[in-house]
């Protein structure tokens, strides 16, 4: 009961059709008393003209009275809903205690016209008329058979309410249901919009009193996206401003290693040329993350997935063979992807790049490409330690790093990788490269093989 409460208090939807069945309800209930109560009234109004009917009909056929003997019975004759015709001046000699269908004892002071009294314990409806030949007849009816009569009436009656009620109350929800639809929709489209999709929703086919908080939100979309537009610039910006530097610290670097210097200078000089090139790294890195999560937009081409590889495996060749890794292409089928090309080398090289560096010595490293459900699946499998399941979702975050690994690198590769995906539809996926031994990174690529409308 909490539950409903709670819910009534925080759905809209719930709360009208709540409120509109309640509506309803009442008025089906005031309607249907008023119908009725007005049913039962005109079934005893009929039953009462049907009473005069039959007075008139004795008094114009001239009919005489010949009262039934005793015991004797007429088909189809029932005592309860039996119409008794009768003079008026024989009820005085009639027993109270007969019911076989002679005189019932009415008093001679009965007024001419319909009265309702009890007769023997028992109500009945009476009308009194005066013939055209001066003789008053009596013609009478139980009043519990007539009650009968009217309730079963009167409960037929009813029926279209009961009917239509639950018909309107499924009629009230499903509309209401569909009045509230374009709010479902626009809240599933919010939901599966990807992080870097802050353009502005549309709102034409929105309801008026949804619109302004549409336009709120396009607002908030606006503002975000220029909060995130400058913060990029400032990481671009900031690269671009650190990489003269440390280029003229790496010349002096060199320079200072071609000169003449002891065996301790030259010993301690190794670790700074090598920090400074991790530093370089790290700045390429980052103008390669703007410039990924850049909502410019770069025209699409139809590019090919083995000639990608090639080149990438012409550039990390030398530090597979450092490491002695098996590396190279699976399967001979090639499939063109609609993609800028050197977005598809991006994400290829650091893929196979992040793959070469956490494999151990002799290890592999397997590339392919397949269609799959008619997107492109792009695969980077590799024989290292793999990466934890609770691990995989924050990978894709900058700066993070697995824990445990000893490799040195900047923690930008799968960010760049997952800005990329994202900007252009695809999707990215990290899983075992060795099911059965548990060990292996294998990262799956959706992606698009033409260009999204």
């Amino acid at each position: 009961m909490d539950g409903f409460k709670k819910r009534l208090r925080e759905s809209v939807q719930l709360r009208l059709s709540v409120s509109l069945s309640v509506a309803i309800l009442i008025i089906a209930l005031i309607a249907g008393a008023f119908a009725y109560i007005s049913a039962f009234e005109e079934a005893h109004e009929m039953q009462d003209e049907t009473l005069r009917q039959v007075a008139i009909l004795f008094d114009r056929q001239h009919m005489t009275l010949t009262y039934p003997e005793q015991g004797a019975s007429v088909a189809g004759d029932d005592e309860e809903s039996r119409i008794v015709v009768q003079y008026l001046r024989d009820g005085a000699t009639a027993s109270a205690g007969d019911d076989e269908g002679t005189p019932l004892p009415l008093p001679m002071t009965l007024a001419t016209g319909l009265s309702t009294l009890d007769v023997g314990d028992e109500p009945f409806r009476v009308l009194v008329k005066t013939t055209a030949h001066g003789e008053r007849i009596a013609v009478s009816q139980e009043m519990g058979a007539r009650d009968k009569d009217a309730r079963e009436s009167a409960l037929r009656s009813l029926l279209p309410f009961l009917i239509l009620f639950p018909v309107l109350l499924l009629v009230v929800a499903d509309l209401l249901r569909k009045m509230f639809r374009p709010i479902v929709l626009l809240s599933s489209e919010i939901d599966q919009r990807a992080e870097q999709a802050l353009h502005p929703i549309e709102d034409q086919h929105l309801p008026s009193e949804v619109r302004p908080f549409v336009v709120a939100i396009n607002r908030l979309l606006e503002r975000v996206s220029q909060s995130m537009e400058t913060q990029r610039r400032f990481v671009a910006d900031a690269a671009h401003e650190l990489r003269s530097p440390l280029t003229a610290l790496s010349l002096q670097a060199e320079r200072l290693a071609a000169a003449d210097m002891s065996a301790l200078a030259h010993e301690r000089l190794l670790p700074l040329r090598r920090g400074i090139e991790r530093g370089r790294n790290l700045i390429d890195q980052l103008l390669t993350l703007a410039k990924a999560q850049s909502s410019a937009s770069v025209a699409p081409s139809r590019v090919s997935v083995h000639q990608v590889y090639r080149r990438v495996l012409e550039d990390l060749h030398p530090l597979a063979e450092a490491k002695q890794i098996d590396i190279g292409v699976e399967g001979e089928r090639d499939v063109q992807v609609m993609i800028n090309e050197i977005e598809l080398i991006t994400l290829v090289k650091n893929l196979v790049d992040n793959a070469i560096r956490y494999t151990p010595q002799g290890g592999r490293v397997d590339l392919s490409v397949v269609i799959d459900a008619g997107r492109a699946l792009v695969q980077i499998k590799d024989s290292g330690p793999g990466i934890n399941l609770d691990e995989r979702e924050r990978v894709f975050d900058p700066f993070y790093r697995t824990l445990g690994s000893h490799e040195q690198g900047s923690g930008l590769g799968l960010s760049i990788v997952k800005a990329i995906v994202d900007r252009i539809g695809g999707q990215v996926q990290l899983g075992l490269a060795d099911e059965q031994h548990q060990r292996g990174l294998c990262v799956s690529l959706w992606l698009p093989l033409k260009q999204r409308e």
